[in-house]
């Protein structure tokens, strides 16, 4: 009988609280577009597009519990949060016009919704990301010890 392993409890957990934050993430996502009708910007699809997988993934990674969902759920999470940074950069200003990447339908300088004085859909995104990112590097570092 193997010995009870409470870093591999602790490993499920943070793979458990990354699938929870990108279900979320996508259903929050899928209400904006489909339920309030926001249409989607260029770079808010690219986003989409890293994030409505790590549902999948990370959840094929829990039951049974496997780390090595990290080394696929992870490059995801950190491409989203590029573009997530590079979203929020372009929505400040600091990106300058000429390598503006939404040249047609919705500007990705726009801002549709603002919570609070300053919370942004990118900025939703990038905190999602970031999470998720740092669950699964966490997952990893702690598997490594």
């Amino acid at each position: 009988m193997k010995a009870y392993d409470r870093s591999a409890d602790r490993r499920w957990s943070w793979v458990f609280l990354a699938w929870l934050v990108a279900t979320v993430s996508t259903l929050g996502a899928l209400f904006l577009g489909e339920v309030m009708g926001y249409v989607p910007c260029v770079l808010c699809w690219y986003q989409r597009i890293a994030m409505f997988p790590l549902v999948l993934v990370l959840a094929a990674g829990l039951f049974p519990f496997d780390p090595r969902v990290v080394r696929y759920a992870l490059p995801l999470a950190v491409a989203g949060l590029l573009l997530a940074a590079f979203h929020l950069a372009l929505v400040a200003g600091w990106i300058p016009e000429s390598i503006r990447p939404c040249q047609q339908g919705v500007p990705c300088s726009d801002v549709q919704i603002t919570w609070f004085g300053f919370v942004t859909i990118p900025l939703l995104s990038l905190f999602a990301f970031t999470i998720i990112a740092g669950l699964l590097l966490a997952t990893k570092l702690k598997g490594e010890k």
